[in-house]
């Protein structure tokens, strides 16, 4: 079976010079794979890990307190470290996946978390109209609602007090964990405005800008300032890490009386997502570790932490592999109830000129980012989209995780154990986005009369001329295509 692994990831290897008809039958061939579970073990076990980290996987599966104490000693050792540990002492508010607090507030904020929960039953439809006239009564009655709701509950100044304060450093008067919860909170309020009826109905689609109402405006700058983004619209780490509180649970759901069906594949699509960076914290810090011992010439260590990464991604895919399932998120609701509330589409004028904004985004989780990073990988994310949409933390730590990328400074057969471990890690991520791409199109080509063709991180894909929902899609399918290739 392990040959069978290096012969695929070899065929992906060389996708730069095969055509397109080749890349789809390898796609195939990958999803084929992948849905045998015993070949699937097989082609995960491309290496055994180091007898002390199967100790660690099985006493401390998310590695989380013996890694942030193991964090501590080395954060001043080396500049990857010391960019870790920032993110999760700060945006982390001492975690990672950074801890939220929905509870302990201020009084001056809780009013947002109420009005989203009070007017949460209003926001979903289990059978959308296709009038626009019914869609956008439903619509304005639903902001008017919250718009009432923020006026007699909310006092700007108030909130702005407690906002300039943490903005000045005073965590005390608004702890970080807090400050988390509230980000998320006026977050998903933003988007439920935006939309106001959940499924996505053209009518919303079509709108250039929204007036919100200045409760939401008012923390937006603050909020988005500390966290060092710009766009209008909320994130992956505001919109889902941030909506799970200290047990692990989801605060803001989006279908709230739909059917079972429905909530199931809601919840297990956005918990993937979490529990995703739950398993990718001790990955994190084995890239650290593995770039000091590299640049302290112990080869040995280095080839210790490659395989204790390998080790550990492999069970993070594995999250999706078995959770992006039609069992488990049903293809016949993800796109008209899960996927569309983390949408946008709208912008507002800037000096003169109109700037829309897109919506959350896989190519916005942090993993992704920085193990490309870590591998010596180009970004496939622009400077713009990663200053709107990706924490200036976060940014930071994939820029010193490329920065000591050692990849290219291997020296042949003097490094050889090196390079095989790279590999490695290199076969999953190539394997992964086979899979990935060909998971993810059935998702998206469902049929959703009520709306036009759009993805939530790149808004709506559908014009005038285009004939159908597969030419819509083309250009996302060749951005997980391009992605592939340059999986290298």
């Amino acid at each position: 079976m392990e040959l069978l692994t290096y012969r695929l990831a070899s065929s992906l290897g060389s996708i730069n010079s095969t055509v397109p008809s080749i890349i789809a039958f390898i796609s195939a061939l990958a999803i084929f794979v992948l849905r045998r579970h015993t070949i699937l073990e097989a082609l995960f076990a491309l290496s055994k890990p180091p007898k002390d980290e199967v100790a660690v996987e099985k006493v401390d599966e998310t590695g989380t307190i013996s890694k942030l104490q193991d964090l501590k000693t080395i954060k001043d050792k080396h500049e990857a470290a010391k960019t870790l540990s920032e993110l999760i002492e700060k945006d982390g508010a001492g975690a990672w996946p950074p801890k939220a607090n929905h509870t302990s507030w201020p009084e001056a904020l809780r009013p947002y978390k109420g009005i989203y929960l009070e007017l949460n039953a209003l926001l979903p439809s289990a059978d959308p109209s296709l009038d626009d006239g019914v869609n956008e009564e439903r619509r304005n009655k639903y902001r008017s609602l919250m718009r009432k709701l923020f006026v007699e509950r909310v006092n700007i100044t108030q909130v702005e007090t407690l906002m300039a304060a943490a903005e000045a450093g005073n965590w005390d008067v608004l702890p970080r964990d807090t400050y988390n919860g509230f980000y998320c909170a006026v977050a998903v309020c933003r988007h439920a405005y935006r939309w106001a009826t959940i499924p996505v109905v053209k009518i919303a689609q079509r709108e250039k800008v929204v007036d919100f109402p200045p409760e939401l405006e008012a923390p937006w700058p603050y909020l988005q300032r500390n966290f060092g983004v710009t766009a209008e619209s909320g994130n992956n780490t505001a919109n889902v890490l941030h909506n799970f509180d200290e047990a692990g649970e989801r605060t803001y759901k989006i279908n709230v009386g739909m059917s079972d069906l429905v909530r199931n594949s809601e919840e297990v699509f956005f918990r993937m997502f979490y529990d995703l960076e739950v398993l990718a914290f001790p990955i994190y810090l084995a890239m650290v570790r593995a770039i000091i011992s590299f640049h302290e010439n112990d080869k040995v260590a280095t080839i210790r932490h490659l395989q204790a990464i390998t080790f550990r991604l492999r069970h993070l895919l594995r999250v999706f592999y078995d959770n992006l399932t039609e069992s488990r998120v049903a293809h016949s609701v993800w796109l008209s109830h899960v996927q569309g509330f983390q949408g946008w589409g709208v912008g507002k004028f800037i000096n003169g000129e109109f700037v829309k904004y897109d919506g959350l985004s896989g190519n916005h989780v942090l993993f992704f980012q920085a193990l490309d990073a870590f591998l010596g990988l180009e970004r496939y994310l622009t400077d713009e989209n990663m200053d709107r949409y990706i924490p200036a933390r976060q940014r930071e730590l994939c820029l010193a995780m490329k920065k000591y990328s050692f990849r290219d400074q291997l020296q042949g057969s003097e490094d050889k154990g090196i390079e095989e471990e790279v590999k490695k890690i290199v076969n999953h991520m190539k394997v992964f986005r086979a899979a990935h791409r060909t998971r993810v199109m059935p998702y998206l080509e469902q049929p959703a009369p009520e709306r036009l063709t759009m993805t939530a991180g790149k808004s709506v894909l559908e014009g005038p001329s285009t004939k159908d929902t597969k030419e819509a899609l083309k250009v996302l399918d060749e951005m997980l295509v391009n992605r592939l290739k340059l999986t290298v």
